[in-house]
Order: structure tokens, then sequence, then C-alpha cells
């Protein structure tokens, strides 16, 4: 019988930590908001939008780091639902603006108050200083990634 090589143990790599973590973090805030009738990627395009000027498909896709047709689909959903509009841009006779309609405004900061409450319920646990070095290290490794836009799956 050949003998096998040895390897790392699975929970030796903090990969599969930050995976276990953040599918379970996700996916609590995904059941909070889609109680409220939101997905997370609608919820990012909301709150991006939110205290902000007007802002162009083409621009919102590039922050957000989605092609410009998936801010299109999802610009469309929500305006279906009352929650943007879409406008012609004054500066541009050829290009829109996607700004947040009186009943997104008024959802936003109670889709922000439950990300805060996900984010104390498994964040909680940490010191406030364990909290920051945490997300320093994240931060750091996105950057080291080059992935500064917002995560929306």
């Amino acid at each position: 019988m050949a003998r096998l090589k040895s390897v790392s143990r699975l929970e030796g790599h903090l990969g599969f930590w930050l995976r276990l973590v953040s599918n379970e973090v996700s996916r609590a805030f995904a059941a909070r908001i889609e109680a409220k009738g939101v997905t997370v990627a609608e919820w990012v395009m909301l709150r991006s939008l939110y205290g902000t000027a007007p802002e162009a498909p083409s621009r919102l896709a590039d922050t957000l780091g989605m092609t410009r047709g998936g801010v299109t689909k999802l610009a469309d959903r929500l305006i279906g639902r009352g929650l943007i509009r879409r406008r012609p841009d004054p500066g541009d006779a050829r290009a829109q603006i996607l700004s947040l309609t009186a009943v997104g405004e008024r959802l936003v900061p109670e889709l922000a108050d439950l990300a805060d409450a996900n984010d104390r319920a498994f964040f909680g646990a940490l010191t406030p200083a364990e909290r920051n070095a945490l997300e320093v290290a994240l931060r750091k490794l996105a950057a080291t990634l080059g992935k500064s836009s917002f995560p929306t799956d």
C-alpha cells in the first residue's frame, strides 16, 4: 500500500476559518434583509446611492465592481419596486443617472440598522482592539489583492 504524503490540516488554514465565518456572517445578513424584501446586492446599491448626488450607472458599476449589465439589471429591479429612479443626465443628453426615491431613502437606514445588528451579533465577541485589528488586516489583504470595490455577492 502506498504511503500517503503528510498534508496540512484543514483547520490549519486561515482561509478555512475566514470562509467559515464569512459564510455565517453573510448568510445571517442575507436573511435579515431578505425579511425586508431586499437582496445583499440590492442593499449595496441602495447604500451606495444614499446621501449622494445622482450617479451614472457606469460609474456605479465601477464603484461596486460590477458589470454595467449587472448594474442595469439590479437598477431595473429596484426601479420596478419604487426604490430608485432613472432620469436623463442634465449634463449629457445621451446618459442617464440613478438616485433613490423617497421610499428608498426611508428604507436604507432600516437596512443599515440590520447590518449594524449583524456586525454586533458576529463580531461582538471581539474587543474593540481585536475588531480594529481584524478590519485593518482584512483591508490590507483586500488592497494587496487590488480589491477596493464593494463585494456584492
